[in-house]
């Protein structure tokens, strides 16, 4: 048989840590200080991280440190004194969600495992590939995954999978979402989410409500897979994963102990084990919000993982949580270990220890005739198996001793002293590693505030892109002649059969807007997506995710990409890497203007008006109030309404089955055009969604007046907008 799936418990603290090897796990994943997606967990210091990787090792057990938010360029600066001291104490794997994070890591710390996080949300299997070639050794895909796809992307990328098994769930694919980042500030991606999935909205369909009062309609149960165990080992999944570094250790703890007890029944038995109603009754009672479901491996969505009433946790069971510390955080577990002890007069004191395949004799002083009283073996034994609170505890000693002998009581101590200390030696001999003779010396990236003094720029040369989704909002595009580019939505080529010629191009350029999300349903729409590439004038792509950069690597794509927003370039790790001298990255939506003039602000592509899409989700606003519509593509939106009175455009992509969920109010960054353009950035681009053509008349003209005498103050015909973070940034 295969190796064992891993069961991996999370760690907000040094006590679920504790708490979850002492129940089982197998592996367990904790953030340091910095860089973790849980930023209001209680966290280890580097202290502990470093005790925790010596303590799981002894246990034969691993630990996996998370880096998995994006990183600003400072930050990145600083991420090799960050992680030297664990990497140097026997780190055994990173989880990562930003790009330049995953390169940095590649290049300076050789050795150390790369888990890339479901954060960087990897769809298939064209994703997992190109990252198994940079040098990921595991994949944690996006939850939403089925298991026929997780299957399939195990077979075909040949990499390590872990998956979610219990635990609470994101509404939108995670990565994906800026909901909490552009209402309040708070950014899932810095590991701040302030949770807006988890309020009451009203659905309207148009101007009629689809539900007749608030629901939590984006509120999804938590998810529970134990009576699954069996089809996600015979899926080939290689880990685990519970997640909860938010949540108390007793959670850690008692669902870790419980999944445990099932994962080693099938494997004893070899058959699916029966789930005792009580342990059922246990996992529900630990910090469970509303019901439970087992997430999205055996569905694409549905109205019955939503819970749709207040999502508030249930509690727990005081009872239950005392006996789960009791259990597993306040008994002290000990390896096992025997011994012989033998003392012979006129030779030296050897005391023999086996833990485990290690076995190490030490020696003491010589062995001495006795003169008075001789050594009692009731007292040898005492001093011997005097572990008190060490690692370990002695299950047998055997003592080969002659009569009347004498040894001091602390030469004994000393004995048994050397001998645990040396099987410590021995237990973590293959943990440390040396640290890298130097550290890096990076590459310094200057603020660009003087490019307004840049003369290698022509502004004839400038672009001036608009993405379009339907017919309309194009005809109007094309009308106007400052537009050098359009992104049209590539579900729209390929259901009119159109192309550059027959809509009248011209001199634009027409790239395809490929989708937001591309799953394994939608494999054979590449390969037609492919043909079109190949026999038609496409001047190039406008990409959203890793599956679609996977995708163009391995057809061997030479024409132009563009990455959208959402391949995030926070840092210039992740820039060099995305983009080339043929490719343009589009500027991340969360970065303020001094960061990115850090970055390099003048070869980006930088949006200046349009609805930031906050949501991308698998689930489906439409399914879950009215029923599914099975359309290709609606362009007519529902609407989420908030407690503020705020709609919220949602559309549906039913071809590729996801909503996208838009900000209320369109980002406009009229007011930044003078200092845009005086520093140079090659590459404006203005995103159309819900616009009805009037509207997306009236814009292009204003933005045209705006572009071309920046200096004046024009009237948008808007009334309310945002600037985004352009202002204000994120922590």
């Amino acid at each position: 048989m295969s190796k064992k799936v891993e069961l991996l418990a999370p760690a907000g603290n040094y006590e679920s840590f504790l708490g979850a090897i002492h129940a089982g796990a197998d592996a367990v994943y904790l953030a340091g200080s910095q860089f973790g997606a849980r930023a209001y967990a209680d966290n280890f210091s580097e202290e502990e991280v470093c005790k925790a990787i010596y303590y799981a090792h002894l246990y034969h057990r691993k630990v996996y440190l998370t880096v998995n938010i994006l990183l600003k360029e400072e930050e990145l600066e600083t991420l090799y004194s960050y992680l030297l001291p664990y990497y140097v104490a026997g780190l055994d794997g990173v989880i990562v969600q930003d790009m330049g994070v995953f390169l940095y890591i590649r290049d300076h710390f050789k050795g150390l495992e790369l888990h890339v996080s479901t954060q960087m949300c990897v769809t298939g299997a064209y994703g997992a590939a190109l990252l198994k070639e940079l040098g990921a050794c595991r994949i944690v895909p996006a939850r939403e995954l089925s298991l026929d796809e997780i299957r399939f992307m195990k077979q075909e990328a040949k990499i390590e999978i872990e998956t979610f098994i219990h635990g609470s769930l994101c509404y939108s694919y995670s990565g994906t979402c800026l909901f909490s980042s552009i209402l309040g500030g708070r950014s899932g991606n810095r590991g701040r989410c302030a949770q807006p999935c988890r309020l009451p909205y009203q659905v309207f369909d148009g101007t009629h409500p689809a539900t007749k009062e608030e629901q939590y309609v984006l509120s999804l149960k938590d998810m529970c897979t134990i009576q699954m165990i069996p089809q996600l080992i015979e899926a080939g999944i290689d880990s685990f994963k519970i997640e909860g570094r938010m949540k108390k250790p007793e959670y850690a703890a008692g669902v870790t102990a419980i999944y445990r007890k099932y994962i080693d029944r099938y494997y004893e038995h070899q058959t699916a084990p029966l789930v005792e109603e009580q342990d059922i009754q246990i996992l529900k009672h630990l910090y469970i919000r509303s019901e439970l479901q087992d997430g999205y491996y055996q569905k694409h969505n549905s109205a019955k993982m939503i819970t749709l009433s207040k999502p508030s946790y249930s509690g727990s069971d005081d009872v239950l949580l005392d006996q789960i510390r009791a259990a597993y955080m306040e008994q002290k577990q000990q390896i096992p270990i025997t011994g012989l002890i033998q003392l012979h007069i006129g030779e030296p004191a050897a005391l023999s220890i086996t833990a485990a395949s290690i076995q190490l004799t030490v020696f003491g002083n010589i062995v001495e005739q006795a003169l008075g009283h001789p050594l009692e073996e009731a007292s040898i034994r005492k001093q011997i198996q005097k572990t008190g609170t060490s690692n370990y505890k002695f299950t047998s000693l055997k003592i080969e001793m002659d009569p009347e002998v004498f040894l001091p009581l602390k030469t004994l101590n000393e004995l048994r002293r050397q001998a645990l200390e040396h099987l410590e030696n021995e237990l973590l001999q293959h943990t440390y590693r040396e640290a890298p003779i130097e550290a890096p010396v990076e590459e310094s990236v200057e603020e660009l505030t003087a490019l307004a003094d840049c003369t290698a720029f022509k502004n004839e040369d400038r672009i001036i892109a608009v993405s379009v989704l339907g017919e309309e909002q194009l005809k109007v595009a094309l009308k106007h002649k400052e537009i050098t580019r359009i992104y049209l939505s590539a579900d729209y080529v390929m259901d009119h059969a159109c192309t550059k010629e027959s809509l009248s191009f011209g001199s634009k350029e027409l790239y395809l807007a490929l989708p937001y999300l591309i799953r394994q349903q939608s494999y054979d729409y590449l390969n037609q997506l492919e043909a079109i590439l190949v026999k038609q004038t496409i001047d190039g792509v406008l990409i959203r995710s890793q599956e679609e950069w996977g995708w163009l690597k391995a057809i061997q794509y030479t024409g132009s990409i563009v990455t959208d927003a959402g391949l995030y370039c926070y840092n210039s790790a992740a820039k060099r890497y995305y983009q080339n001298r043929q490719n343009l990255t589009t500027v991340p939506y969360e970065l303020n203007l001094k960061e990115l003039l850090r970055l390099g602000i003048q070869d980006m592509e930088v949006p200046v008006y349009g609805r930031i899409p906050m949501m991308i989700t698998a689930n489906c606003v439409r399914n879950t109030t009215v029923g599914c519509q099975n359309s290709k593509q609606d362009l007519k939106p529902f609407f989420l309404l908030d407690r503020y009175q705020k709609r919220f455009p949602v559309l549906t992509n039913c071809r590729h089955c996801y909503n996208v969920i838009y900000n209320s109010t369109p980002t406009s960054l009229h007011s930044y055009m003078e200092q845009l353009l005086r520093y140079q950035v090659r590459s404006l681009r203005l995103d159309f969604t819900v616009e009805e053509a009037v509207e997306v008349e009236q814009i292009l003209t204003y933005y045209a007046q705006v572009i071309a005498h920046p200096e004046h103050k024009f009237t948008p015909p808007y009334a309310e907008y945002t600037k985004g973070h352009l202002g204000r940034g994120v922590e």
